[in-house]
């Protein structure tokens, strides 16, 4: 036995603990399931990696088959079809790492040809009874996500999408009968009902049909059915080249009930950063042309959810979350800027991210959530901010930079981690940590109205420059291509 660090992790390397056809291939343990390098098994196929330690993808070809990877992710491509493993595909310290299951289930159809995902579903599934977790669904501009928590991973099929309803199958799920009524211009209601030892969803349409891409997955398992407005696509990529910027929502931080972080002396940070983002506001609307909707305007509670779903009604361009931090270190002090990822760049953004979900116990003091841990591992990726994570990071570190120029205060960086309040964003969105109202030298400055002055104009000079990147980007998207002149 051999030991190894990724990341600061202890994984226990344990030599020949996984074989086919033969080959022995060492594991490694990562968040106590046993992992095999990817670079290992394309070997033993006698083939190579396409991949990067910074790629999102890697693909693993053979004479007959490509197999995708994508880091975080539960679900493999093979030749375009979806195949699940029992836990995410990991990138640690630059070494791809492939669950143990893919192995046994994969590998021997790269070569044997057979179906991929053997042995069938079905064999797993008798033993592990599969239950209904949750239901839940959300509406974006331009799609409603509906998403299927399960106790185990369930087989789907989609029997049918006609004009009035479109229905899915799902396999082993035999418990768990719901309606929900949803009436956003798309979908009138979701029924969950039982099919025999079945469960089937019916997705019940307002208007014309929707067109509906399933994903499934995992830690928790759960399905995931995306339904596209008629005539509208399913994502806004390519946004840039349909017009400019036109409105942004302000969202500041906590309220009522919820104080947020307290400062020695008294300062709450419910009351900092309404100051501050009424002060962004002003400014954005008189000098940027921007229409601006704030989350709250006066000292009352708005739910986490709530707050992106105003901006995903107003179908807005940008969401910019303003707050101040806390830490048990009353020295700690600095700005720092954060977007959406599943995975946190550290333990201090972790510990950030933390921090703010648990307003989500002040929303469901007695509900489901109120007694999970880990809240934002259960729904991360079922919501829309994926979609936007590079545009989230181009506006992140705009605007982190020019706090960090304007203000006389320490860089803690632009990071990323799990912030509830962004997942639920159908548009860049970013998380300004504007100041620790627990440090008392940083804490009299915030109380300052000429500190919060340059706070604000520090942020609006931000999204200035990333308007005018935006604007550039627009404009050289939309100019003709060069046509080369034949002589």
């Amino acid at each position: 036995m051999s030991a190894r660090r990724f990341a600061g992790t202890l994984i226990v390397v344990l030599l020949s603990a996984t074989s086919w056809a033969g080959t022995r291939l060492p594991t490694v343990t990562h968040d106590g399931r046993p992992y095999v390098e990817l670079r290992r098994v394309a070997a033993s196929l006698q083939t190579k990696l396409d991949a990067t330690p910074a790629s999102t993808r890697a693909h693993l070809r053979t004479r007959d088959t490509t197999v995708t990877f994508t880091r975080n992710w539960s679900q493999v491509l093979v030749n375009g079809k979806p195949v699940m493993l029992d836990a995410p595909v990991r990138v640690k310290q630059g070494v791809w790492l492939v669950p143990e299951s893919f192995v046994g289930r994969v590998v021997p159809t790269l070569v044997a040809g057979a179906p991929a995902g053997a042995p069938p579903a079905r064999t797993v599934a008798a033993a592990v009874e599969v239950t209904l977790e949750d239901v839940r669904v959300r509406s974006y501009p331009s799609f409603t996500r509906i998403v299927v928590e399960t106790s185990a991973a369930v087989p789907h099929r989609i029997e049918s999408s006609g004009p009035r309803e479109a229905r899915v199958r799902l396999l082993g799920l035999g418990n768990g009968a719901q309606v929900q009524g949803i009436h956003d211009g798309l979908i009138a209601e979701v029924r969950l009902e039982r099919a025999g030892a079945d469960g089937l969803l019916r997705v019940v349409f307002e208007g014309a049909a929707g067109t509906i891409r399933p994903t499934t997955l995992a830690d928790p398992p759960r399905l995931v059915l995306d339904v596209a407005r008629p005539a509208e696509p399913t994502t806004r990529e390519g946004r840039e080249q349909i017009g400019p910027l036109k409105m942004i929502v302000l969202d500041a931080g906590h309220g009522g009930h919820d104080s947020g972080a307290t400062g020695p002396t008294g300062l709450m940070e419910k009351d900092l950063v309404l100051d501050v983002t009424r002060r962004v506001a002003k400014l954005v609307e008189a000098q940027l042309g921007l229409k601006v909707r704030l989350t709250r305007d006066a000292d009352y509670f708005v739910t986490l959810r709530d707050r992106t779903s105003i901006a995903n009604r107003e179908r807005a361009d940008l969401f910019v979350s303003i707050h101040a931090n806390a830490h048990r270190e009353t020295a700690t002090d600095g700005v720092e800027t954060y977007f959406l990822s599943s995975e946190a760049t550290d333990g201090a953004a972790r510990q950030v991210a933390a921090l703010e979900n648990g307003v989500v116990q002040l929303e469901q003091p007695t509900g489901r959530a109120a007694g999970q841990v880990d809240i934002v591992k259960a729904i991360l990726w079922d919501l829309a901010q994926s979609e936007f994570q590079t545009e989230s990071s181009r506006l992140a570190e705009v605007v982190h930079d020019s706090m960090t120029q304007s203000l006389r205060i320490s860089n803690r960086g632009v990071k990323q981690a799990g912030f509830y309040v962004l997942g639920g964003a159908a548009m860049p969105a970013i998380l300004l940590e504007i100041g620790f109202v627990t440090n008392p030298k940083e804490e009299r400055r915030l109380k300052e109205t000429k500190y919060r002055d340059e706070i604000a104009r520090a942020i609006y000079a931000g999204l200035v420059e990333y308007k005018r990147a935006w604007d550039q980007r627009g404009r050289a998207a939309a100019e003709p291509s060069p046509v080369t002149r034949v002589r």
